[in-house]
This record gives structure tokens, sequence and C-alpha cells, in this order.
């Protein structure tokens, strides 16, 4: 098992704006691209890009961004968009990537993490805790989690 930092590994560039397009169609495609080439060079240590991968497959993806389109900009860092391959769930693969954004979290300075999701009882068994709700620009609203890192 592996984690990739796109950031660390610029080669995996375009692999993981497929991946992350094709797992997250209800993301308009060009947020992806642009955000994930911009990284690679940016100075501070936000946005990063993960995949994950196992014997040579890419099997999920997950990102450590400074906003996830939500009313709660004084809160950052954020893990976004964890996906992991349907027929690898129910092996706590997504707590690796999980792990990965607080590391590099607690290596930035920052002493919490934060994400916004509809899941109820999934990030609860990785010590995540739901602190309230937050709002969308196309007016939805989801659950604000966060854990000490």
């Amino acid at each position: 098992m592996r984690i990739i930092s796109v950031r660390e590994n610029p080669g995996y560039k375009d692999t993981a704006i497929a991946y992350f397009q094709k797992n997250w169609k209800s993301v308009y495609p060009v947020i992806y691209e642009d955000c994930i080439n911009h990284c690679i060079k940016a100075e501070n240590p936000l946005p990063q890009w993960y995949l994950l991968e196992k014997e040579n497959e890419i099997i999920g993806c997950s990102g450590l961004i400074t906003n996830d389109f939500i009313s709660r900009m004084d809160l950052y860092p954020w893990a976004c968009a964890l996906f992991i391959e349907e027929k690898h769930r129910g092996n706590s693969y997504g707590s690796l990537l999980l792990e990965k954004a607080k590391e590099d979290s607690r290596n930035a300075g920052f002493k919490n993490l934060y994400l916004s999701t509809d899941h109820i009882g999934y990030y609860e068994k990785y010590g995540f805790e739901y602190m309230g709700q937050g709002y969308h620009p196309w007016q939805e609203e989801s659950r604000i989690y966060s854990i000490k890192v």
C-alpha cells in the first residue's frame, strides 16, 4: 500500500486529474484539473492531492485544501474528496488517507483538521467529532467534523 502525494510526485499529475474527475463527477471537471496542476509548485503547504495505490493499481484518493466550498472560512485545512474503490471498501483504507492528511496538516503547523460530509458514523470511527452544520454556495448544508492533529 502506498500513498502518493501528487506534489511530491508530479509525474502522477495526469493520473490524479483523471482519477478525481472519474470518481467525483458531481464536481465541475476543470476544478480538479486546475487545482492539481497548480498544487505542484505552490508556495504554501496547501493544497495537497493524494492517490492510494495497492499492487500498482490506484484504489483511492483524497485531498487537503483550504476550504471545501463551505461557509466556515475560519476553519482550515479540510480533508476532501475521500474515495475508495467499492471492491476495496471495508478494509479501513480511507483511514490511511486521513492519517496522511493529518500528518501533513501537523507538519504545516495546523492544530486541527476539518471535513464536511453527509455521512454519519464513518468519520467518527477515526476520531473525528461533529461540530456543527456548514452551508454550501449551492444552498445545501453539510455536517462539519474536526480532529486534533
